[in-house]
């Protein structure tokens, strides 16, 4: 996914949760679902920001060489000025572009049928 495409704040921002809570009928639903896909998104960002890097990577022995590259720099900076991943979930959740289920409510269902 892009996100430096995504429309999510940059800082935090005050949500109303009975607008948040409105889909799942449950505050500690949504939190949970919102902080599954933030855990996404800090996985997919790390190990997209670590294949960057990779390529600057130097493997040579000797520690008392140690320099700074400004491509490692600026791209660095750039993922740390991206929104945080909980931000970015929290706005695809409320934008509805999260996909959740709950195995639990799935079973009640079935059984009162």
């Amino acid at each position: 996914m892009d996100y430096k495409k995504s429309n999510a704040p940059s800082t935090t921002i005050t949500w109303d949760t009975n607008q948040m809570s409105a889909t799942t009928q449950n505050i500690y639903e949504t939190v949970m679902i919102i902080s599954k896909r933030a855990n996404q998104i800090g996985v997919e960002m790390k190990e997209e920001l670590n294949k960057k890097l990779q390529e600057f990577a130097s493997y040579t022995d000797n520690l008392e060489e140690v320099f700074e590259n400004r491509e490692q720099i600026e791209i660095s900076k750039f993922y740390e000025r991206l929104p945080k991943p909980a931000l970015i979930a929290a706005q695809e959740f409320v934008e509805g572009k999260i996909y959740y289920r709950n195995p639990v409510k799935d079973v009640q269902v079935e059984e009162d049928e």
